[in-house]
C-alpha cells in the first residue's frame, strides 16, 4: 500500500467525522439498523452507494490528468500547491458542498431523505460520498492526488478506498454505539477550540494537517514517486509467501466450513433472542 492510498484511506475515516455532520450516520445506523449480519448487509449496500459515484469521480479526475502526462513536473507543482490550500481551507473551517457542484446532486439527497431500508441506504451512500461543505476538501484533495495517478483504474481505485475510510468506521462505530455512551460519542465529534479570534474543530485541524503534510510530500517526493514504501520490502515479500500459502483449496474448504459456522450462530442466535422476547411478551400479556 502506498501513502496515497493510506491517505486517501484517512481522508474517508475523517470526512465520516466531519464536524459539520459528525457521526450522524453512524448514529442512524445504530437506531435503524441496528447491529450484527443486517448492519453488515446495510454496510456493503451503502459501500455500493458510494463506489456508484465516487469510482466514476475518480476515472473522471484520471482521465484529465492523464492528458497532461507529459508535463508531469508542472502538475507536481500545482498539486502541491493545490493540497496545501486545500488543507489551510481546513483547518480554518472553510469548505464546500460538492454535491451542490454537480448535476443531479441536490436531488439526490432528497431521495435519500425520503427513502426507506436498502434502497435509502444505497442512496445515503451515493450522497453522502460527495455532500458535506466540511468535507468538500478532503474530497478535493483526493481527487487532486487522483487526477496525479495518471491512471484512470489507479484513480479509480484510489476513490474506492476513499470510499472504504468511511464505511469501516461507520459500522465499527455504529456497532459500538451503546457501548460508547454520550461521553464517548462526544469524544469522537471532536471539540471547538479558539485561535486569534476564530472558532477551530479539532477534527478539521487534524484533516488540514494531514492534507498540508500530503502536500508537502507530493512537493518533496517528485508525485510520490520518491516516497518510502509503508511496509518494508521484506515484510512485503513474506506477506506474499503467506498469501501464497494460504492459496490451497484445504485451507479454502475450512475458511468456507469456518464462515458457515459463524453465520449458522448468528441465525441460531437471532433466534433464540426472537423466541425468548415473544414468550417474554406473552408472559406479560396472559390474553396474547
Amino acid at each position: 500500500m502506498d501513502i496515497g492510498l493510506l491517505s486517501a484511506f484517512l481522508g474517508g475515516a475523517l470526512a465520516l467525522l466531519s464536524p459539520c455532520a459528525a457521526l450522524l450516520l453512524p448514529a442512524f445506523f445504530a437506531s435503524t439498523v441496528g447491529s450484527g449480519p443486517r448492519l453488515v448487509l446495510h454496510g456493503a449496500v451503502f459501500y455500493l452507494g458510494l463506489v456508484l459515484v465516487l469510482v466514476p469521480l475518480g476515472v473522471g479526475a484520471g482521465a484529465l490528468g492523464s492528458l497532461f502526462v507529459t508535463h508531469r513536473q508542472t502538475i507536481v507543482v500545482i498539486s502541491s500547491v493545490l493540497l496545501v490550500l486545500l488543507g489551510i481551507v481546513q483547518i480554518l473551517g472553510f469548505g464546500f458542498d460538492t454535491a451542490r457542484l454537480l448535476p443531479g446532486g441536490g436531488r439526490l439527497q432528497s431521495r435519500a431523505a425520503s427513502a426507506t431500508g436498502l434502497v435509502k441506504t444505497v442512496l445515503l451512500g451515493a450522497a453522502g460520498g460527495v455532500a458535506g461543505f466540511c468535507a468538500g476538501p478532503i474530497l478535493g484533495a483526493v481527487l487532486t492526488l487522483a487526477a496525479t495517478r495518471g491512471d484512470v483504474f489507479s484513480a479509480g481505485g484510489l476513490l474506492a478506498v476513499y470510499g472504504a475510510g468511511m464505511v469501516l468506521p461507520l459500522l465499527l462505530i455504529a456497532a459500538l454505539w451503546q457501548r460508547l455512551g454520550p461521553r464517548g460519542q462526544t469524544t469522537l465529534r471532536g471539540r471547538t477550540f479558539t485561535v486569534l479570534g476564530r472558532e477551530l474543530h479539532t477534527t478539521s485541524v487534524v484533516t488540514g494537517l494531514l492534507i498540508i503534510a500530503v502536500g508537502i510530500l507530493f512537493w518533496t517526493t517528485n508525485g510520490l514517486v520518491g516516497a518510502p514504501e509503508i511496509l518494508p520490502y521484506e515484510t512485503q515479500s513474506w506477506l506474499q509467501e503467506l498469501a501464497g500459502t494460504l492459496a490451497n483449496p484445504m485451507i479454502d474448504i475450512v475458511a468456507l466450513v469456518v464462515v458457515a459456522a459463524v453465520v449458522l450462530l448468528l441465525w441460531a442466535r437471532s433466534q433464540r433472542k426472537t423466541a425468548s422476547d415473544q414468550l417474554a411478551g406473552t408472559t406479560k400479556d396472559p390474553q396474547a
